[in-house]
């Protein structure tokens, strides 16, 4: 039996995937209270341990999108989940801030695959004026498991202990894995998909897409290109607020704003909601800027993410305000601004790489942002005692602001052959103008 519009069951699958993947690593900060005090763990190695994660993280989101490249999106993410849920509740059996760094350095390599696989898995069923759209849709995936780790988290502390919080995760993870397998498979695979869908996702495409063979991606040649080159730049300078967004906002609501535990459960997962609409909004306004603002889709692409950039004037305004729900609604402008940017990334990415080279662009764009995240972080975490939040999320505007203009600037559509075109950002434009 043939299932209409199946690419959006694929999606959600993907979505799926996505929620448990942020659920593991943000359990640790919303345990982050309860574990440094039975753990005596200081604010400053609680930076080191979100600092192993993201380097791990960094490192890996190249050789993790190469690796789907080549051995394909299905049996790619599967692999990857699996580990990453083992690495997830191994957690649980941390005695301090040295074994904990270790076990979620684990968690950050197996984690990688998440985004790459995503976005690769919307070039392979969706036409190029669905697939913001789509990206978004699966983006969302990253806020929901960012909300749901609050009340979740402390739920599990309250039953029992924080241990119990990452035991469970680990075990969802191994869930969808198995669901992951039996059901997803590429579209030339899939028998339920209709000729009528197969022909309108194909004959949206772009030509790169469509073509039956086509060489491994080369990490020389993605680099060296100037959207490359635009994308990691702005993937350094906006990847720090969502971070700094992920790891600090519970202890932030604790420490800053006076919360206790359950008013964090229950105000915490709210910037993430937020986030959520990020992520859905962004993916639509794309096609409409394109429609009504009479611009290419690349250019739809570039106005949302200075759209989402422009939005993260609000949590820069947080040391403002005294009212913490004040605060909270900030940080909800924040999620939103993020999720709405990070998914016209995303676009961008795709947009501009072959089918064999998607995934490890956005790994190596990934790779680029966490490391920025990493040094921002273990700034953070020394600053955070002396000056406080409130100026650091002053730059974290700054930060973002200064990636949509690069992205603006230097990014260019690709308008002829396969594959990235090369770095020229002092001489003429490659591709068509803008």
């Amino acid at each position: 039996m043939k299932i209409k519009g199946i690419r959006w069951w694929m999606v959600g699958l993907v979505t799926a995937g996505l929620i448990v993947n942020y659920l593991a690593r943000n359990t640790l900060s919303v345990a982050a209270p309860t574990l440094m005090s039975e753990l005596s763990i200081s604010t400053e190695q609680y930076s080191h341990i979100v600092v192993a994660w993201q380097l791990a993280y960094a490192f890996m989101q190249p050789v993790a999108g190469y690796i789907i490249d080549a051995i394909g999106t299905k049996m790619g993410f599967a692999v990857f989940a699996l580990a990453w849920s083992a690495a997830c509740a191994a957690a649980a059996l941390a005695t301090g801030w040295q074994s904990l760094a270790f076990v979620r350095a684990l968690l950050g390599l197996t984690e990688a695959a998440g985004l790459p696989a995503g976005v690769k898995a919307t070039t392979e069923w969706f036409p190029a004026k669905e697939r913001s759209v789509a990206i978004g849709w699966f983006n969302i995936g990253s806020s929901i498991g960012a909300l749901l780790a609050p009340p979740l988290v402390v739920w599990a502390i309250l039953q029992s202990g924080w241990q119990l919080a990452f035991l469970m995760v680990g075990g969802l993870g191994l869930i969808w894995s198995f669901l992951w397998l039996v059901l997803y498979k590429h579209p030339r695979d899939q028998q339920r998909l209709s000729d009528s869908e197969r022909d309108y996702i194909l004959s949206g495409q772009e030509s790169h897409f469509k073509e039956a063979t086509s060489k491994k991606g080369s990490w020389k040649k993605i680099i060296g290109s100037r959207n490359f080159y635009a994308i990691a730049s702005a993937r350094i300078l906006s990847e720090p607020a969502w971070q700094t967004f992920n790891a600090w906002i519970p202890l932030y609501l604790m420490t800053e704003r006076h919360m206790n535990i359950k008013e964090v459960a229950m105000f915490a997962w709210l910037p993430f909601l937020a986030a959520d609409i990020g992520c859905v909004l962004g993916g639509y306004l794309s096609p409409l800027f394109h429609r009504y603002c009479k611009v290419s889709l690349f250019t739809s692409r570039k106005m949302v993410l200075l759209f989402g950039c422009s939005c993260m004037i609000g949590p820069a305004c947080i040391g403002l305000v005294d009212s913490p729900y004040t605060a909270i609604a900030l940080l909800c402008v924040g999620g939103f601004a993020h999720q709405t940017l990070s998914g016209a990334l995303y676009s961008i990415t795709s947009d501009s790489f072959g089918k064999n080279e998607v995934a490890t662009a956005t790994g190596m764009g990934g790779m680029f942002g966490y490391l920025g995240a990493a040094a921002f972080t273990a700034v953070f975490g020394v600053l955070v005692t002396q000056i406080g939040y409130s100026p650091l999320f002053v730059v974290l505007a700054i930060f973002d602001i200064a990636a949509a203009i690069i992205v603006w600037a230097v990014a260019r559509e690709i308008t002829s052959g396969p594959g990235p075109q090369p770095l020229n950002v002092m001489g003429s434009h490659q591709g068509s103008a803008l």
